[in-house]
């Protein structure tokens, strides 16, 4: 991670964090830097989340990007998954989502994306961190600062709404099946997915019911989405209906809820989907990918499936770098960010949910059927807000605790100490026999980091 710059890109508190300055800045800088070395006109596609601040964010993105010669392309709301695919699919130099994804509404982020769809290098990411911090001469800008275009040179700004439509029709064309005939609730987080996800279900036929779709700047991931998957399961019981999908606010995450309101999260998604990848002989390497967060329970079911599976540390974009090298197709999150490499260089939602349906269809059974092999072991995850990451992470005091727990655990369970990366915390997760025992056992490391006072609470 760079200075500015996390897992998923750059977020923080709007207008505190993360200005409209850093933006405009950014946007000058993506504008300068993909004309270096070429002839052609620079082309980047913007979407954003319905956060208040997005539409701040946005205009200061374009502003730095015309003012640099860049032509910016807009998507306007829309999700993180239909930018990945317009630069991929339409030739643009580059992507830039504005989002926060589940963050509250006082946050918001800046993410970047290559012309294949893909986040960013890390060596970009260094240079527009140097630009950020007005380190010119090691960019190798002869001036004070980049030259602004003027005359015909200035960049245009387009209104790109046919990119997003193309994208729901590409989704719609992914679905095998009519879904006729089922009834499918989506808790949209009033964010990006509230008015596509509808608009994709609709027209495959199913009879939807939203709720959380009415988004006024202020109310994204309010008690709505994938991070409060208890209100869309309230939903589907009170409604009686068959199934149910939450998304998070730039809608490249899913969790999804069965007929019975029991959550089915990123785990048993994985082992759903890999088992129908693997009925039809298109599990490349028999391999699911996962991160260390993945629980035991979805590792005991691959087994029994004898399907393999390779772990990454947190993040997507590991999940993608190692699918990239390896060629395995799907990877994915507890946490609902799913890939499927057939379809998407990233996390895609309402992908997600499609798919999850065609298994429903295909196999002619509910889903709590489907993920019933995937029997989760109680886990627990502590957030502790803390000032230095690295220095708990290193304390010796604490590694030495964490150990002591490894082995009172031994085989019947694990535990990880980790730093976030996208917030000041450190996360402590706890899987064991029972809940008393998670509880009891992340709450003795937690309390070793607040003795050490690292903590800010």
């Amino acid at each position: 991670m760079g200075k500015y710059f996390g897992t998923d890109g750059f977020r923080g508190e709007a207008g505190v964090t993360l200005t409209s300055e850093h933006a405009y800045k950014i946007g000058r800088f993506l504008g300068w830097y993909y004309a270096q070395g070429g002839t052609h006109k620079v082309r980047a596609v913007i979407g954003k989340d319905t956060r208040r601040s997005s539409y701040m964010f946005e205009y200061a993105i374009v502003a730095g990007l015309t003012s640099s010669g860049a032509d910016a392309y807009m998507l306007h709301v829309t999700t993180t998954p239909s930018v990945s695919f317009a630069v991929a699919g339409d030739d643009f130099d580059c992507g830039i989502m504005i989002s926060a994804s589940h963050n509250p509404y006082s946050d918001n982020g800046i993410k970047l994306v290559n012309r294949k769809g893909e986040k960013i290098d890390d060596n970009t990411i260094e240079k527009i961190e140097l630009y950020l911090d007005g380190k010119f001469e090691e960019l190798g800008i002869p001036e004070s600062d980049i030259p602004f275009a003027t005359g015909a040179s200035l960049g245009e700004i387009i209104d790109y709404a046919a990119g997003r439509n193309r994208y729901i029709g590409y989704l719609i064309s992914l679905s095998r099946y009519s879904l006729r005939n089922f009834r499918i609730g989506l808790d949209c987080a009033n964010g990006s997915a509230w008015m596509i996800a509808k608009s994709v279900f609709d027209a495959l036929g199913a009879k939807t019911y939203t709720i959380n779709a009415s988004p006024d700047g202020l109310n994204i991931n309010r008690n709505a989405g994938s991070t409060h998957i208890e209100v869309l399961s309230e939903y589907v019981k009170e409604q009686g209906l068959d199934v149910g999908f939450a998304f998070d606010g730039d809608a490249d995450r899913c969790i999804a809820v069965d007929e019975r309101g029991e959550v089915v999260n990123g785990d048993h998604i994985l082992y759903v989907l890999a088992m129908q990848l693997k009925k039809r002989g298109e599990l490349v390497n028999n391999t699911v990918v996962t991160t260390v967060m993945s629980n035991m329970g979805l590792y005991r079911a691959l087994k029994n499936a004898g399907i393999r599976y390779e772990q990454t540390t947190v993040g997507d974009r590991y999940i993608y770098e190692n699918m990239q090298h390896t060629c395995n197709c799907i990877g994915g999150e507890q946490s609902g960010h799913i890939i499927l490499s057939k379809y998407a260089t990233t996390g895609d939602g309402i992908l997600t949910a499609i798919k999850l349906m065609e298994a429903v269809v295909s196999e002619k059974l509910p889903l709590s059927k489907l993920a019933e092999p995937v029997q989760m072991l109680p886990q627990i995850t502590r957030n502790v807000r803390v000032a230095n990451k690295e220095a708990v992470i290193s304390h010796a005091a604490i590694k030495e605790s964490l150990a002591d727990i490894e082995r009172r655990l031994g085989e019947r369970g694990r535990i990880l100490l980790r730093k976030s990366g996208t917030e000041p915390l450190i996360r402590v997760m706890v899987e064991a026999p029972t809940e008393a025992e998670c509880k009891e056992l992340a709450d003795e490391l937690v309390s070793q980091i607040t003795a050490q006072k690292l903590s800010l609470t």
